[in-house]
């Protein structure tokens, strides 16, 4: 039996009521774990503060603060959840955000769920079931998430963005078409979607086009090469070999553009 394939991505889809198909890349354990820690060094340093200045009050400040600390540690999430961004300042400053499982913002009983089976996800300590229920789930779920039906992703802002990425522009190993030129530009347009290695994958398959390797002694990937021959064509030429090359390897710009219209 041939073996099954390797999945290079996480990328979760959904499809809106309106049939737009979005793709999320849920946040596994190290970026959640990270955006966890900051997030209870910034309650620390709340409640820390909060004890000093009840100090003073003795027995009914120390009521005020256990008070605190049951909405501090039960609601911190859910209020900031519920805010613009759906995400705790430590999600905020990792770049992550809670959705629905359907891609829409997270509902209000939604987020008061997911963080009350915290509870549960902790057993038997540190978050146990938790982690190991993300581990086991491409989309990286935790018991709360599943119950909830919620899901932790990247910030779309950081995912779907077309801007150009600066870096080296190299003309094709050979002239190549105008349906060639497309191909590559509509898989380079993709680049913010999708995995180093998904990229890889599928730059593989356009291979005897990409150029060669300007400097074979620090190993461009075959997703960079795609990335640098993108910029080319876009009309990046400063990094053409030569104008000779420049001139031979593919139509203009304009005509490439001419061509897909």
């Amino acid at each position: 039996m041939p073996a099954a394939p390797v999945l290079l991505d996480t990328l979760h889809h959904v499809e809106t009521p309106e049939g737009i198909t979005l793709a999320l890349r849920p946040a596994g354990l190290p970026a959640r774990g990270q955006a966890y820690v900051i997030d209870l060094l910034i309650r620390m340093v709340v409640m820390g503060t909060l004890a000093a200045l009840l100090a003073a009050l003795k027995g009914f400040g120390t009521g005020l603060w256990l008070a605190a600390a049951f909405l501090m540690e039960w609601f911190y999430p859910v209020l900031f959840e519920l805010m613009p961004g759906a995400a705790t300042p430590g999600k905020r400053i990792v770049g992550l955000q809670v959705l629905m499982d359907s891609g829409l913002p997270v509902t209000a009983g939604a987020s008061v769920l997911r963080n009350l089976l915290r509870a549960v996800d902790f057993l038997p300590m540190a978050y146990f079931a938790g982690c190991i229920s993300m581990l086991l789930r491409r989309d990286f779920r935790r018991l709360g998430d599943l119950v909830a039906g919620t899901l932790v992703v990247y910030a779309p802002a950081a995912l779907n963005t077309h801007a150009t990425v600066a870096g080296p522009a190299l003309p094709p190993a050979r002239p190549l078409t105008v349906a060639q030129q497309a191909a590559v530009l509509h898989l380079a347009e993709r680049q913010h979607r999708l995995t180093p290695q998904r990229l890889d994958e599928l730059a593989q398959r356009l291979a005897p086009w990409l150029p060669l390797d300007p400097h074979p002694a620090q190993a461009m990937s075959v997703g960079e090469r795609l990335l640098a021959l993108s910029r080319w064509l876009m009309g990046q030429r400063e990094a053409a070999a030569s104008p000779h090359e420049a001139v031979k390897a593919s139509p203009p710009v304009a005509d490439l553009r001419a061509g897909m219209r």
